[in-house]
C-alpha cells in the first residue's frame, strides 16, 4: 500500500485521494521534524519571557486585547477548541474527514505554526488508526479559517467529542481507549494552529476537482456515443478546426472524441447525409467540454498551492525574530476557484441532457420516439430525460456563487468572509449532480446504438458499448432504470477500458 510522507511543501492532490479514499498510510517526513521542533522552541521562549503575542497568551478574534496569564495558556487553548466546536448539520463522510486531517497535519508540519511534534504525531495516528471525528458540515464561513468543523476535529485530542471508529459513533476518549492513542493537552498556540486555516473547505475542494476531472473524460466518451446514436457527423472534430484556436482543453477534448469514433460503420454508412450541420450539443463538445478542462487546470493550481500553504494564524517565523498577524486562513482564493469549479462542471450536465433529449426525440435523431421500440406502451427513456433536466435546473440554483456573499462576524473584527466551505459544499453537490445526468447519457447512448445495428460504432465507443451491455440489458420494454442507473455508475467509477 501506498505510503504519503508529509512535510509541508510536497503533498499533490493524489496523495490527498490515496489517503482519503484507499487508506494510504501516512508518515512525518524527517526533514520536516527539525523545522517543527525550532518553531516551537521559539514559541516557548515568547511564554517564558512573558512577551504579549497574538494567539499564544492572547484572547482571540475581536477578544484580542485581552492578555491571558501564564497559568491559563493551556486552558486558554482548550477553551478555544471547545468553544468553538458548533458548527451543524449533516456530517462529513470518514473519507472527507481523512482528507482534512491528512490537510492539517501538512500544513502544521510545513513548521511555521509552533506546535509540538507531537500533536502532529497524534493526527497521524488518528487517520492510520481510522479513528475518525465526527464534523457537521455547517457553519464556518471561510474566513478565520474553518473555525466550527475543524474544532470537532480537535475535541478528541483533547478528550472530547465524537469519532467514528469501528463502524460506530462513539466518544471520542472510548475510541482513543480502543485504538491505542494517546490524547494531549494542547500547550500554547496549539489550539489555534488546530482549527485556523483553510483545510476543510480545500479537502472537500480536492476531492471533488478529482472527481470533476474523471466527469471531463466521462463525459466525452458519453458524448461520442450519443453522436454516434444520433447519426452526427464528427468533421468538426477536424485537427485543422482545434489548431486556430488554440486552446489546450479544446484540443484534448476533439482529439478524444476522434479517436473514439475512428473505424465507424455509422459514420461510414452516414456519409451521403444531406445534414450540413449537427445540433451545437454534438457539434460544440471540444469547445464546452475544453473549456471546462482548462478551467480544471486553474483549479487544480489553486488547490495544489493550498494545500502546501501555511494557512494559520499567527505565522511564527523563528529565523527572523518574527511572529506575524495576518490573514492567510482567508478562503478566498479557494472560495473563487471552487464556485469556478460548480459553474464549469455545472455546464458538462447542462450540455449532456441537450444530447438526451435530442436522442429521445425521433426529429432530431431519426431514432424511435423516448427510444423504445414501443412508445405509448412504453414510456421508455421519456422519465431519464426529465430527470436530467431537473439535476440541471437544480445545479443552476447552486452555482450562484457562494463567494460573492460576506458578512461581518466576530464583534466586527472579520468584516470581510469568504463562503469557501459553503462554495465547496456547493461544488460537491453540482458534480454529483452531474455525474448522475452523464450516466443517463450513458443509457441513452446505449440504446440509441442499439437501434443502428448491425452497423457497428467506433473502436473506442463499439468498447465502451460492449462494457456496459455486459452488465446492462438493452430496454426492450419498461422496467425499473433506477437500477441500471446504480449499475452504470459503477462502471463509470471502475473506468471504462477503451
Amino acid at each position: 500500500m501506498k505510503q504519503v510522507k508529509i512535510d509541508g511543501d510536497n503533498l499533490t492532490l493524489e496523495d490527498v485521494q490515496a489517503v482519503a479514499l484507499h487508506g494510504a498510510k501516512v508518515r512525518i517526513h524527517p526533514k520536516a521534524a527539525a523545522k517543527i521542533k525550532k518553531c516551537r522552541k521559539f514559541v516557548k521562549k515568547i511564554v517564558d519571557t512573558g512577551q504579549t503575542v497574538y494567539g499564544i497568551n492572547t484572547g482571540f478574534g475581536s477578544l484580542c486585547n485581552k492578555r491571558i496569564s501564564k497559568k491559563d495558556i493551556e486552558k486558554l487553548q482548550e477553551n478555544l477548541i471547545v468553544s468553538h466546536a458548533l458548527s451543524v448539520g449533516p456530517v462529513f463522510s470518514e473519507e472527507e474527514v481523512r482528507a482534512i486531517m491528512l490537510l492539517r497535519a501538512n500544513v502544521l508540519a510545513k513548521g511555521f505554526s509552533g506546535v509540538r511534534l507531537e500533536l502532529i504525531q497524534t493526527l497521524v495516528e488518528m487517520i492510520n488508526k481510522r479513528v475518525h471525528p465526527m464534523i457537521p458540515e455547517k457553519g464556518s464561513v471561510g474566513a478565520s479559517g474553518d473555525l466550527a468543523p475543524l474544532a470537532f476535529m480537535a475535541l478528541p485530542l483533547v478528550g472530547k467529542g465524537w469519532v467514528f471508529y469501528q463502524g460506530r459513533l462513539m466518544e471520542g476518549k472510548k475510541a482513543f481507549r480502543k485504538a491505542g492513542v494517546s490524547p494531549l493537552k494542547v500547550s500554547s498556540k496549539e489550539g489555534l494552529a488546530l482549527i485556523n486555516g483553510t483545510c476543510v473547505m480545500t479537502a472537500i475542494g480536492v476531492l471533488t476537482l478529482l472527481k470533476a476531472e474523471r466527469l471531463a473524460e466521462l463525459a466525452d466518451m458519453a458524448g461520442a456515443m450519443s453522436l454516434e446514436a444520433a447519426l452526427c457527423t464528427p468533421t468538426a472534430f477536424d485537427p485543422n478546426v482545434q489548431k486556430v484556436r488554440k486552446h489546450k482543453g479544446q484540443r484534448k477534448s476533439a482529439d478524444n472524441l476522434v479517436n473514439l469514433t475512428r473505424g465507424s460503420q455509422i459514420r461510414e454508412f452516414h456519409k451521403a447525409c444531406p445534414k450540413v450541420q449537427d445540433p451545437y450539443s454534438f457539434r460544440c463538445m471540444p469547445q464546452v467540454h475544453g473549456a471546462i478542462r482548462d478551467t480544471f487546470s486553474y483549479i487544480r493550481s489553486v488547490l495544489e498551492i493550498e494545500i502546501n500553504s501555511a494557512t494559520d494564524n499567527p505565522l511564527i517565523f523563528p529565523d527572523e525574530n518574527k511572529v506575524i498577524s495576518a490573514g492567510n486562513f482567508h478562503g478566498e482564493p479557494v472560495a473563487l476557484g471552487l464556485d469556478f469549479l460548480s459553474i464549469a462542471i455545472s455546464e458538462l450536465a447542462s450540455i449532456s441532457e441537450r444530447r438526451i433529449a435530442a436522442l429521445i426525440n425521433p426529429a432530431t435523431s431519426g431514432l424511435p420516439a423516448a427510444l423504445t421500440a414501443k412508445p405509448g406502451l412504453n414510456s421508455g427513456f421519456m422519465m431519464a430525460q426529465i430527470v436530467a433536466a431537473s439535476l440541471v435546473s437544480e445545479n443552476k440554483c447552486l452555482t450562484h456563487p457562494a463567494s460573492v456573499d460576506s458578512i461581518p462576524t466576530s464583534m466586527d473584527q472579520e468584516d470581510h468572509v469568504s463562503m469557501g466551505t459553503i462554495a465547496a459544499r456547493k461544488a460537491r453537490e453540482v458534480v454529483n449532480n452531474t455525474e448522475d445526468v452523464l450516466a443517463i447519457e450513458f443509457l441513452a447512448a446505449s440504446q440509441g446504438i442499439d437501434f443502428r445495428s448491425p452497423l457497428k460504432p467506433g473502436i473506442g465507443t463499439g468498447k465502451i458499448h460492449q462494457q456496459i451491455r455486459k452488465r446492462i440489458l438493452p430496454v426492450t420494454k419498461d422496467r425499473l432504470l433506477v437500477l441500471d442507473l446504480v449499475k452504470i455508475k459503477e462502471l463509470m467509477r471502475r473506468g471504462f477500458e477503451i
